[in-house]
């Protein structure tokens, strides 16, 4: 696992709106989503709840990698690409049930493990 850049550790820190998650099915077909229960774990992962994935959940278990784009309070965007995670217990799991609000199911924690991260059209990692 790679560390996110300081700069976009900060950056998160300032994040505005939801979330972009894309992920690709086995057939190549892309599938994108707006996310809000959003929050970084570690240095090396940001996370997102599934609360009603479908077609994400689907993606997501048969291998997909994917892609979360989120923007700053100055507009700046920002774009993390890698492997996708799928937990439903242990810490990580455990870490999203304390933020993800009571009234969404939680069903598991999907976290992107960063390979490639993009401040607009520049390669940061």
């Amino acid at each position: 696992m790679a560390a996110l850049p300081q700069q976009v550790i900060e950056a998160w820190e300032q994040h505005t709106g939801p979330v972009v998650l894309t992920t690709v099915s086995t057939t190549g077909i892309p599938n994108s989503i707006y996310a809000t229960c959003v929050g970084r774990f570690d240095a090396e992962r940001i996370v997102v709840a599934d609360n009603y994935f479908d077609k994400t959940r689907a993606n997501i278990k048969a291998g997909s990698y994917g892609s979360l784009l989120f923007i700053v309070g100055d507009d700046s965007a920002y774009q993390i690409k890698g492997r996708l995670e799928y937990h439903t217990s242990g810490p990580v799991f455990d870490d999203m049930k304390s933020w993800n609000p009571e009234k969404h199911p939680g069903h598991a924690a999907v976290a992107i493990v960063a390979e490639e991260v993009y401040s607009g059209a520049e390669r940061l990692l």
